[in-house]
Parts: structure tokens; C-alpha cells; sequence
């Protein structure tokens, strides 16, 4: 029922409004979409709606607001509860309002009263059954890889039948038998998994017109915010519960489309007013945020993109400094600068939760983390746990702990069943009660599990395998760090477990690869150093007590985290190509330069007053230092608005004349062409040498195919003499 409400509370809703703000708030039936740019005050817009329809043209349970986030959520409901109106709306997440109305409407659904959600964890455990089902092996079809395609389908609302229908190929149309066969755990189970929870709204709304039309009813006004992340299923289930009453509000930014690889389709919103004849369309582009020279170098950038939707962001705030852009030889070099930066910060009394680190893959924070230990800046990782906390680091930093000192317990718990080999719980279970019992050590027990009688002959054969590996890989504690982690994680089979197990946003083998970076960096400067010594400096590293708790912490986290924040100080790290815009390989199908600089933009226009964006010329990647370019984004950041900070010297491109003169006796006269061979890779040919600050580099195409980028000595080249090789030696 409508109700009136007097002139007082309107005006204190609409007083401190603009003009825009003000016409998308007043807007009370039919379509809206209001294109809020960066920064411009989306959520006092979309608050201020909702308690200004809740006074005029309906009642505040008649209104509905989803978002994507729970803080978000939160957030709202607290803005709309001190307007007085928010005792009775819905204010929701689109899982939530699912789970809600799935629970109450079950039998509609065809779920049963007692169905669970199974999260992430759970949903891996189902898939593995649904292989063992489907008859296939969990070594050759990753259930990493198998649970983000049955994801992106439900997500596209494709069901297992559906994509056994348009499976092509054998790969297809076994990936459907998987999908058919976690369907079905899943029900015998009485289990949804999250898309689920999408997926069965969206059909019951679609199929049952009774179930649709008493939803329209009890919400006569829906508001969508962060509608350009919107996915096929919350398309339909927000375009089929506004069917009659035309009273859909969205809220977006096709500029901050992030989420195309889990399934957002950025069409939705640039579709809208195709689907929406009447909507009224209502730009959001005083920003409130960001200095003047920010907001520019970011709109340099993301009008480079073709799809968007046209708008002009400006603010009244000041130009503020010039943005930079940072330039160092390699990734050390740039963490080293970001840390001491932050120090100096620090000691000039300056808060350091103002100040943010961004990067575009998780593997990207080791060094700027090992970095800022060393600075003794204290610092917090969102949306995950510091490097050397994450799963696959403890796993590996297991097996290293127990290769030194076999009575720690705790690791070879850890990992005597990671990656999975057999060895159940009750086995391991049984060897612990029987060194309890009599009064000894668990590690003896797995060294001769004969002697645990309640053990059967099965579970002896897997224990005395497990036990033969790490008897096999003692003496790795006395090679040179990054060689023992290479054999530890191949050996062990930790490689080959999460070899599949990568999304665009985190890679636990990145992270692996970035583990052995730090080894190699570590003794690049230590040739002696073995593998203990480098584990007694990572545990240092490791130990956050030091940390002060009565000062701010400087926050890292990944791009994609970012989205909905600010800080007033943001650096940027990892600009470059392959890395920003992110690229698996030269062809990766998944490649998406739009919304990589999308990302960019989002990263950028998170920054209130300072903005640094930095690019190394070199990056270790898997204990090799490879040559990088620096991301084309850069190119696109206009000239008046920034400055250029080199920390290069000489720079990787500077010329070779005068710095080899520096370069020890034994590489002094090397240069392109000279031969060189490698224990690993054979003979080799340099294409190019050349120094980078306190480094060496060189380019080396070898006979085998490959060509790499090393540096020097840590390469372990020796050169070769033209007549120590055959005639054809040279065909390469």
C-alpha cells in the first residue's frame, strides 16, 4: 500500500545529493540503469533509492536490493537502518535470497527439506567420486580442472544433460559423464553446490509461472547493484521477478567488468536498455575519490576499450601528485623500493593502512612480502594468508622439515597422505596409538610399519612406499636449495597433483614456482648454501612476532580483491606484458585484453592520492630470470600526468660498450655467438649479453630448441671452444 511521508524526511534524503544522484534516486517506476563511474557515490545513491521508495511509492518489504558481497550487504543494511527504513526490506547477496527462497519453496525445487550447501572443499570430494563413478583416473582428468568447467556451465545454466547434448568430442562427452556422475552424488548426497543455489532459482522462477508472479508481488521494486558482474542465471531471476512490474533498478560500471573468466557476462549491462525499451539511463561521473591527475591516467587507459558504455569521470578534487611509474631491473629491486618507501613512510609518522600493494597474481607478493620482513614493515594479506602460510608452501615446507628433523610430527602428519597415496586416516590412526602406546616415536612406526599389527598387509605396502620416498630424499638437505625443491616437489608428486589445479586469479604451482624463485635468489649470493640453511632463513622470514601490532599495516591483495575499496596510497607491481594483461601462453584461448584493462583501470582508480605503477625488466620465473616488456597499459597512461622513475642505472638495454670491462676474466670476452653448454640443456649458442644494474643477463638458444634467459653466474654455463665441438654443432 502506498503511504505518504512528509516533506522533512524527503528533504533530508535529497538534500545533499546532486543533480544526477537526485534523478536517480527520485526515479520511481519503470526500467533505470544508472552507470555509476569509480568513485562516484553508487552506494549513497542506491541507499538513499531504496529509503525513498520505502517512503513514497511502496513499503519497505515490498523492496528488494541484491548485491555480490556480504560486506557489501552489510553495509547497505546499515545505511538504509539509520534512514529508518531498513527493518523490513530485503537486503541480500544473490546466493543468500537463493538459498532462502530455495529452503522455503524446496518442494517446488525438487530438493529435499534437508538439503546442504557444499562448499569448494566439498564440491572437490564429490568430483572425485564422480570420477571413480565415470571410471576414469583422477591422474589424467584433474578434479581442479573439472570443477571450475562444471562451475562455468552452471553458470552459463547449462545442466549435465544439456552439455552432454553439445558435447563434440571424446573430451567433451567424457567431461559430461563426469558432470552427470556429480549430479548424482550430489542428490544422493542431498547436497546443492553455490552455482546450484543460482542454477534452481533461475529454472523454478523460468517454469513455474504461480511461484513467479507471488515473488512479483511481494517485491514490487528490485535494485541490482554491480549489474556488469552478473552471470547468466542472475540475469534471468533478475529480469524474470521484474517481468510485470518493470521496476528494475541496476547499478554498474561496464569499466569495472572484472569477472568474465567465473562467468559475469559483461553484456547484461550494455544490453540493458535493449531490454528495457523505457529505461531511463542516469550517469554517475563526478568522481569523489581520486586527484585529478588519477582519474585521468586512468580514463587514458580504459578508453582504449571499445566495450563500455560512454562517460566523461571528473572531480573537483586536486590534481594531486604526478602518477608514477617505476621502472627496476627486476622484482627484488622493485620490492626493495616499495619496502624502504613504506619505511620511510613509517618513520615520517605516516599510517601505513592507508597505503595498498597490488598485483595481479598471487604468486607476485613473495618478494614484496620478503621485502617488507626485512624493512621490518608490518603488513596484512587480504583474501588469503601470507606466502609462505598458503596450503602448497606448508606442504612443500613439510616435507623440508621432516627431511631435516624426522621427529617433528606434525609435518609428517602433514603430508604422509599428500598428495593422496593411500593412507587413510584409520592408518595413520593406528600407528600413532601404537607408538603411544608403546611409548615411542610415530616416525619409527612409518620407517617399519610391519612392527603395527593392527595394520593390514595393503596399508604396510603403502606406509613402507612413503617411507623408502623420504629415505630416497635425504640427502637433499645437502644440495643447493632450488635443486632440492625441484626434486622434492617432482619426487613427491606434489607437481604432478597440482599441476591442473589453476584458476586466472590464483595457481598454487605459480606459487610453487615462486617458492623455488626464493631459493634460487637466496643462494645466488650464497653458492655454498644447502638446503637447511636456506630453510633456517625462510623460518626467520617466516616469523611474524616481530611485526609491530600498535601500528598500521600496509595491505597486499590481488586486483580482482580490490574491487569496492580505496586507499589513499596504492602501488601497483607486476606491469607487464604477460603478467598485466595476464596471459598463460601466446594463444591462451582465455586471453582477454578488454577486461585485463578493466583490471587495470579498477587497480588505478583504487587510489584516493598516490598512485605507483611498476614494471621489472626481469623476472625470475621457476629459478630462471626472463626478460619482460612492460605492459602495454603503460603506453596508454597520458604523458602530462606522469612521471618516470628509473632505478636501472644502465638499464638492460643500454649499450655493451664500457660495462664489460666490469665482468669477470672468464665471461669478460663472451659475447653473441659464443657457445656455452649446460648440464641440463647441452649447447648452446649466446644471441645477446648484456648487464642490468648488479646483474648479469644473457639469452642462450640451446641445440635442443629452447631458448632461455639466464644470469649470470648463476646460470652454470661453461663456454666451449669451436673446436671442442663436431662438425653440425652448429645448426641451431
Amino acid at each position: 500500500m502506498v503511504h505518504a511521508s512528509n516533506a522533512h524526511e524527503l528533504d533530508a534524503l535529497l538534500a545533499d545529493l546532486t543533480d544526477p544522484q537526485r534523478e536517480a534516486v527520485c526515479h520511481t517506476d519503470g526500467p533505470l540503469l544508472v552507470l555509476a563511474g569509480a568513485g562516484c557515490g553508487k552506494t549513497r545513491v542506491i541507499t538513499r533509492r531504496a529509503a525513498y521508495l520505502a517512503r513514497t511509492v511502496t513499503q519497505p518489504r515490498n523492496v528488494l536490493a541484491i548485491t555480490f558481497t556480504n560486506k557489501a550487504a552489510s553495509e547497505m543494511y546499515e545505511r538504509i537502518s539509520a534512514l529508518g527504513v531498513g527493518a523490513e526490506m530485503t537486503i541480500s547477496t544473490f546466493h543468500s535470497l537463493c538459498y532462502r527462497l530455495l529452503r522455503i519453496h524446496h518442494e517446488r525445487a525438487g530438493l529435499p527439506d534437508d538439503f546442504t550447501v557444499f562448499d569448494s572443499a566439498d564440491q572437490r570430494k564429490v568430483i572425485q567420486l564422480a570420477i571413480a563413478r565415470a571410471q576414469l583416473s583422477a591422474d589424467n582428468w584433474s578434479p581442479a580442472r573439472l570443477q571450475g568447467v562444471i562451475s562455468n556451465a552452471k553458470n552459463a545454466m547449462v545442466t549435465a544433460t544439456m552439455f552432454a547434448n553439445e558435447a563434440t568430442d571424446w573430451s567433451e562427452r567424457t567431461i559430461a559423464k563426469v558432470y552427470e556422475s556429480y549430479e548424482m552424488v550430489l542428490a544422493e548426497q542431498h547436497g546443492v553446490d553455490f552455482d546450484d543455489l543460482l542454477l534452481k532459482l533461475a529454472f523454478l522462477l523460468r517454469d513455474d509461472e504461480e511461484f513467479r508472479r507471488q515473488l512479483e508481488r511481494r517485491y514490487t521494486h528490485v535494485l541490482i547493484d554491480e549489474y556488469q558482474d552478473t552471470n547468466s542465471a542472475q540475469y534471468l531471476i533478475a529480469h524474470l521477478i521484474t517481468e510485470q512490474n518493470k521496476n528494475i533498478c541496476a547499478t554498474g560500471d561496464p569499466d569495472q567488468s572484472i569477472y568474465g573468466w567465473r562467468g559475469a557476462d559483461i553484456g547484461n549491462i550494455l544490453r540493458f536498455e535493449e531490454d528495457h525499451e523505457q529505461a531511463q539511463v542516469v550517469r554517475l561521473e563526478r568522481n569523489y575519490r581520486s586527484t585529478k591527475r588519477i582519474l585521468a591516467a586512468a580514463s587514458s587507459v580504459i578508453e582504449h576499450n571499445v566495450q563500455r558504455k560512454d562517460k566523461t569521470l571528473w572531480t573537483e578534487n586536486d590534481a594531486g601528485s604526478k602518477v608514477r611509474v617505476l621502472i627496476t631491473g627486476d622484482a627484488d629491486e622493485e620490492s626493495d623500493f616499495i619496502a624502504k618507501e613504506l619505511a620511510e613512510r613509517r618513520e615520517r609518522g605516516e599510517d601505513l593502512s592507508d597505503v595498498a600493494v597490488f598485483y595481479r597474481l598471487n604468486s607476485l607478493s613473495r618478494s614484496v612480502e620478503e621485502a617488507l620482513l626485512q624493512n621490518g614493515v608490518a603488513y596484512q594479506v587480504a583474501r588469503g594468508v601470507e606466502f609462505y602460510n598458503r596450503k602448497e608452501i606448508k606442504d612443500v615446507l613439510a616435507y623440508v622439515r621432516l627431511l631435516i628433523n624426522v621427529h617433528d610430527e606434525v609435518s609428517l602428519t602433514r603430508i604422509i597422505n599428500t598428495p593422496t597415496r593411500g593412507i587413510g586416516k584409520t592408518t595413520i590412526d593406528r600407528i600413532i596409538a601404537h607408538a603411544r602406546a608403546n611409548g615411542r616415536e610415530m616416525f619409527e612406526f612409518v620407517f617399519q610399519p610391519q612392527l603395527v599389527p593392527t595394520l593390514k598387509n595393503a596399508a604396510i605396502v603403502k606406509v613402507t612406499a612413503f617411507a623408502e620416498l623420504m629415505g630416497n630424499l635425504r640427502k637433499v638437505t645437502e644440495e643447493s636449495p632450488s635443486i632440492a625443491l625441484e626434486r622434492i616437489i617432482r619426487e613427491t608428486g606434489l607437481q604432478a597433483s597440482l599441476g591442473g589445479e589453476s584458476n586466472l586469479d590464483a595457481d598454487p604451482m605459480e606459487n610453487i614456482n615462486e617458492l623455488i624463485n626464493a631459493a634460487a635468489i637466496f643462494e645466488k649470493d650464497r653458492p655454498e648454501a644447502t638446503l637447511i640453511d636456506w630453510m633456517a632463513h625462510t623460518s626467520l622470514l617466516s616469523d611474524v612476532d616481530a611485526m609491530d601490532d600498535d601500528t598500521g599495516r600496509a595491505t597486499l591483495m590481488t586486483l580482482h580483491a580490490a574491487k569496492g575499496l580505496e586507499f589513499p596510497v596504492v602501488y601497483m607491481i607486476g606491469l607487464e606484458s604477460g603478467l598485466l594483461p595476464f596471459e598463460r601462453e601466446p594463444g591462451d584461448p582465455t586471453y582477454n585484453e578488454e577486461e585485463e584493462r578493466r583490471l587495470c583501470f579498477v587497480g588505478m582508480t583504487r587510489a584516493k592520492q598516490e598512485l605507483t605503477l611498476a614494471h621489472a625488466k626481469y623476472r625470475m620465473v621457476r629459478g630462471i630470470s626472463e626478460r619482460k616488456s612492460k605492459s602495454p597499459f603503460i603506453d596508454e597512461l597520458p604523458g602530462s600526468d606522469v612521471e618516470i622513475v628509473d632505478r636501472t642505472g644502465s638499464g638492460a638495454d643500454s649499450s655493451r660498450c664500457g660495462w664489460l670491462d666490469d665482468l669477470p676474466h672468464d665471461i669478460a670476452q663472451w659475447g653473441p655467438g659464443t657457445l656455452v653448454k649446460n648440464d641440463d640443456w647441452g649447447l648452446g649458442r649466446i644471441d645477446w649479453i648484456r648487464r642490468n644494474g648488479a646483474q648479469v643477463h644473457l639469452e642462450v638458444t640451446f641445440a635442443k630448441g629452447s631458448t632461455k634467459t639466464l644470469i649470470l653466474p648463476f646460470a652454470d654455463l661453461e663456454r666451449v671452444d669451436f673446436d671442442e665441438v663436431g662438425e653440425g654443432a652448429f645448426d641451431f
